[in-house]
């Protein structure tokens, strides 16, 4: 075998580790060969064509010398025409020889060498093989006409007065002209140009075949009337436009046949141009052309992403975007990759939306179309996703990329995303501002089951509206209502504010009450200039200083406000004439105009306790409480503030004496040990101290550790929260948490079934008549349809369903599209119903963007849809800190320090404060709690026909009470161990129960509803929200106040162990195995 290091040949000398040490100097004295490389064959057939046709720019240069020659040889032919006699010769002999001068004849001579050179050359260039291809082309064929009958005057001088029809080069000119434009787009690349190329092509033919029909009917006119140019131009142009006059006529008959030649062809040609351009032109219509980088520079527009549009996002969008007077101003291009929706076309057709709304078809994942948005001069981009596909999340993995290809193609464009799944936020923290769709619909559903309507409050805030809605009608509650939603969230900076300059050095609480008392308006948190998390209510302990921003609730911000003062007594005259009763009017008379509110400032000094409006409580009232209201230091001494008898909740570390808690189920407090999902935010709640075995996790089957198998046999104390969702997916994480927050007193808390199904059997094991809240999800299956407002059929009959049945409970219920809220506990024969629906049509058809808040489940807060949110990442653009604000009030963020939301309800022992001034400087005195607005509820007078079909109602009304309490007596002597087998099997269980369950509701409708008058007033009432109401608003008997409360943690001494120290134990041992453990 033979050896192969002995066959490698050692290493040349400029491999040596020396050399490789010195780098390429021992290089420098080697020999070298320099090589070049070409693109293209090194020939001079390779250079002439690189020269001639494959180089863009010299082609182009080529292309328009070839383009000026043809419309030169038209000029010459024209000054021919102008400067000839033709009265010479014969008839016959005028058409076959002309007058041309001896300088004319040598231009043109000159021009057809030219010419006919380069035809010669570029067919000598473009030569494939196949010469005939290369002579019968027509371009050729014209120039061959037209070139060498010059040519060859040359060598037969009688000839130099021969007619040569020159005029044809027009349609070489016009062919030119094509290759041109051609070799200019693709020499600066340009795309999208075929708009532009057709009509140039329509353009060119035309101007082409009037030309060539004028010169032919002037020529071959010399033996008949001996038309000019300008009347072969009149005669083209009549005969053409079908008009027809007849005064000029051809009278020879090569003239007519050349008439008729030239209209058959402009009737084949013209037509197909046409076609051709209307088609393209439909097209364009379609993608939506270009938006202009002119007008990019020059004006501001902002980007919409949509997988699919419809006409009720683009309306939400719209309204509320324009709603911003600083927004009249924008232009809104919207980037869709889907066709234009009739509807859709539609509306864009109006000229209020066609001047400012620009539709491109194209796709966010394109540079392209990107670039025809112009989404690196974009102000902002908003990219929503589509809720109505049956998989959410590759809804969201379709919104992560275009997010992540905006970015990528403008860095410096502010971005606001809408996700829907809570896990898919983490792939979008780069944005500017997210929505979540399941952390805010989830956490508005869970402050629901706490503060009544919350939904509704949210909902009204985020909305623009100028409080104008229900003005025109009748009933005074419409009208309280409708101009208290017109309250949004503002900010303005302290020492430039009118409403809270004169505060700087005093407390929040201070500054927050004597704002309101004085302007009406609602001051709900701040933020440090150095600081950028926002603090809602951070309680009497705040200083206010001169730079901090304030945020507040007004019917409109500070800037669009005028003050004016008027005479005392007017004001009182003019309170006691026109406000009265129980729903009073703001005192401070609101002038709502376009942009302007004027105020009529309150008188500031403090009312007097004793004072004539003001009844004092009985005696026996006096040994509780004390008849006047303490005020609201400037600074406070937080050490004497307590939560006052109105708002007296037991201590969260100490039950009632009569009411102890259970030994086994005690509670911790600290951040939950696990998160769900990536961006979750940490929320201090309360916690068990051992985790709980998943078997014990089902309510229907027993296991190991306990034999319960119905809600009943937990007994609760507290009812339940029953929530019917398709899945138990991550969002439901945030519905938990806020019903276990940390400062919700331990004995409030509320025992959570999740309900995955809803059956008959599952409601009533589930404990459905003993429920406080059922709350309805949206099934993700039923958000597609091939009708769009029919995927909330399934929920809504669902809903009326359980309506029928158990009509004492209440229900909370998410629809997929606002205008599907009026099924919601539908009545056929409900007048005051059929009144609202014609109110809500008159409030659209003024240009309301809050039409549907006068139905009354939405006004009550039982319904809502999570579209209505949509606004808030709109509002957004001109208000940044909304969604923070909005995230702080539903409790997905918490910053120590910032208050949360939080509601109170006035009984008759609270009446004595009487007004919501009032009401406010008790609170702000004694808790330090800031109250943002009532949840009112009134009675409703209804029709005879409708009190008939609510009896009627009732007697089907299903109540399991008397059904279990049957079961416990038959089961009662049984052992538990017989027990759980009667019941463990799913198989035989589910059908004995749906008849016992049936039998017991005929049963029922024999012996009359148990609850009936129950039922009765729970249908006829309505409710609906105050924001902000006056400060003389009357208080009435179960109003339901909403409350900013402070940050408890915040008035722990130093002593006392922080957040961080109060962190549970898991590893602790839990006595007994109540099921209670299992709720969170």
């Amino acid at each position: 075998m033979v050896d192969l290091e002995s066959e490698v040949p050692p290493l040349p000398p400029r491999y040596r580790f020396r050399d490789l040490l010195l780098g390429d100097q021992g290089w420098q004295n080697d020999d070298r060969v320099q090589v070049e490389f070409f693109m293209n064959e090194n020939t001079f057939k390779e250079r002439l064509k690189l020269f001639f046709i494959k180089n863009q720019r010299s082609s182009l240069r080529i292309r328009l010398f070839n383009f000026s020659l043809k419309l030169l040889s038209c000029l010459l032919y024209i000054i021919r025409v102008l400067l000839e006699n033709p009265s010479q010769g014969n008839e016959w002999s005028r058409i076959f020889w002309v007058n041309r001068s001896l300088p004319l004849w040598g231009l043109q001579v000159l021009v057809a060498l030219i010419s006919l050179f380069e035809t010669i050359l570029l067919g000598y260039l473009s030569y494939k093989g196949n010469i005939w291809e290369q002579i019968l082309r027509v371009p050729f064929i014209l120039e061959i006409v037209n070139a060498v009958p010059f040519v060859i005057s040359i060598f037969w001088p009688s000839l130099r007065n021969l007619f040569v029809p020159v005029f044809l080069n027009c349609w070489l000119a016009k062919h030119a002209l094509e290759n041109m434009i051609n070799d200019l787009h693709r020499a600066i690349q340009r795309t999208g140009s075929a708009m532009f190329n057709q009509v140039l092509i329509l353009i060119s033919t035309l101007l082409c075949l009037i030309f060539t029909c004028i010169c032919g009917i002037q020529h071959l006119e010399r033996i008949g009337k001996k038309l000019n140019l300008f009347d072969s131009l009149y005669f083209c142009i009549v005969t053409f436009s079908t008009v027809g006059f007849g005064d000029v006529t051809p009278e020879t008959w090569p003239s007519k046949l050349f008439v008729v030649a030239m209209i058959c062809v402009a009737l084949v040609v013209l037509p197909i141009q046409f076609e051709q351009l209307a088609y393209l032109w439909m097209e364009r219509q379609k993608s939506g052309g270009n938006y202009s980088r002119h007008r990019a520079q020059t004006e501001k527009h902002v980007v919409l992403c949509v997988s699919s549009l419809k006409i009720d996002l683009l309306m939400d969008f719209l309204n509320e975007f324009y709603a911003h007077p600083r927004l009249q101003d924008y232009y809104v291009v919207i980037l869709c990759p889907t066709e234009m929706d009739v509807q859709v076309r539609r509306v864009l057709q109006i000229p209020m939306w066609s001047q400012r709304v620009i539709y491109l078809q194209g796709s966010a994942l394109k540079d392209q179309d990107l670039l025809r948005a112009k989404m690196d001069d974009a102000e902002a981009c908003f990219i929503l996703s589509s809720r109505c596909e049956v998989d959410r999340t590759s809804s969201d993995h379709q919104t992560i990329l275009r997010a992540w290809a905006v970015k990528d193609f403008a860095p410096n464009c502010p971005l606001y995303v809408q996700i829907l799944k809570p896990e898919n936020k983490f792939h979008i923290k780069f944005a500017d501002h997210v929505v979540c769709e399941e952390e805010f619909k989830y956490a508005m559903l869970a402050l629901n089951c706490i503060c009544p309507a919350t939904s509704t409050l949210i909902t009204l805030l985020v909305h623009t509206s100028r409080g104008q809605e229900g003005q025109q009608s009748p009933e005074q509650w419409q009208k309280t209502y409708g101009r208290c939603s017109g309250n949004e969230v503002y900010h303005i900076t302290l020492e430039d504010s009118a409403f809270f300059a004169e505060y700087e050095g005093k407390s929040f609480t201070y500054a927050s009450f004597h704002a309101h008392k004085k302007f009406g308006v609602c001051l709900i948190g701040v933020r440090r200039e150095d600081n950028k998390n926002i603090l809602l209510n951070p309680g009497p302990r705040y200083i206010m200083n001169a730079t901090d921003i304030c945020f507040y609730i007004n019917i409109t911000k500070e800037e669009n406000s005028a003050f004016k003062h008027q005479d005392q007594q007017k004001r009182s005259k003019a309170s006691r004439s026109f406000y009265h009763g129980p729903s009073r009017l703001p005192v401070h008379s609101i002038i709502a105009s376009m942009g302007t509110v004027a105020i009529d400032l309150q008188d500031t000094s403090c009312r007097s306790a004793s004072g004539p409006t003001l009844a004092l409580p009985s005696e026996g009232i006096k040994e509780i409480r004390r008849p006047s209201i303490a005020p609201v230091l400037e600074v406070a001494d937080t050490s004497s503030i307590q939560t006052c008898d109105l708002l007296s909740d037991q201590s969260e570390d100490e039950t009632a004496p009569d009411e102890k808690m259970p030994s086994n189920l005690e509670y911790a407090k600290g951040y939950p040990p696990y998160s769900p999902y990536i961006g979750s935010s940490p929320t201090f709640c309360h916690l068990l101290h051992e985790k709980v075995p998943f078997c014990c996790l089902r309510l229907d089957k027993s296991c190991q550790h306990n034999y319960y198998e119905d809600a009943k046999a937990y007994g609760f104390k507290n009812k339940l929260i029953i929530v019917a969702a398709e899945t138990a997916g991550n969002g439901l994480y945030n519905f938990i948490v806020p019903l276990r927050a940390y400062y919700r007193p331990k004995k409030e808390l509320n025992p959570i079934v999740l309900l995955l199904d809803n059956p008959l059997d599952d409601l009533l094991r589930c404990g459905v008549t003993f429920a406080a809240n059922m709350v309805v999800v949206d099934k993700e299956s039923t958000m597609s349809a091939e009708e769009d407002y029919m995927a909330d059929a399934k929920t809504i009959v669902n809903v009326q369903t359980l309506f029928r049945l158990f009509s004492s409970l209440s229900i909370i219920t998410e629809l997929t599209h606002p205008a599907n809220m009026r099924f919601m506990q539908f009545r056929a024969k409900d007048c005051y119903s059929l009144a609202l629906s014609k109110l809500e049509k008159k409030e659209r058809e003024r240009g309301s963007n809050l039409a549907f808040m006068f139905r009354l489940p939405f006004a009550a807060g039982r319904v809502f849809s999570i579209s209505m949110l949509d606004t808030l990442l709109y509002q957004s653009f001109v208000k940044d800190y909304m969604i923070s604000i909005t995230r702080l009030l539903l409790g997905l963020d918490t910053i120590p320090g910032s208050g949360f939301l939080c509601s109170i309800k006035i009984t008759e022992d609270d009446l004595w404060i009487r007004t919501y001034a009032r009401l406010y400087q008790k609170l702000c005195s004694s808790s330090g709690d800031v109250p943002i607005g009532i949840y009112r509820t009134e009675s409703q007078k209804l029709a005879t026909s409708e009190s008939r079909e609510i009896a009627s109602q009732s007697q089907i009304s299903i109540s399991v009470e008397e059904w279990e309490d049957t079961k416990d007596c038959k089961e009662q002597g049984l052992p538990r161990g017989n027990r759980r087998n009667s019941t463990c099997s799913d198989q035989a269980d589910h059908p004995l129960l749906r008849r016992k369950s049936m039998q017991w509701a005929r049963r029922l409708s024999r012996k009359g509803p148990k609850h009936s008058d129950e039922m009765n007033d729970h249908q006829s009432t309505l409710s609906y929200i105050l924001i902000n109401p006056s400060p003389d608003t009357r208080l009435e008997l179960n109003d339901v106040v909403y409350l900013i409360r402070p940050d408890p943690l915040s008035y722990l001494p130093n002593s006392e162990p922080s957040r961080d120290s109060s962190l549970c134990l898991w590893g602790g041992n839990s006595g007994g195995n109540s099921r209670e453990e299992t709720q969170l």
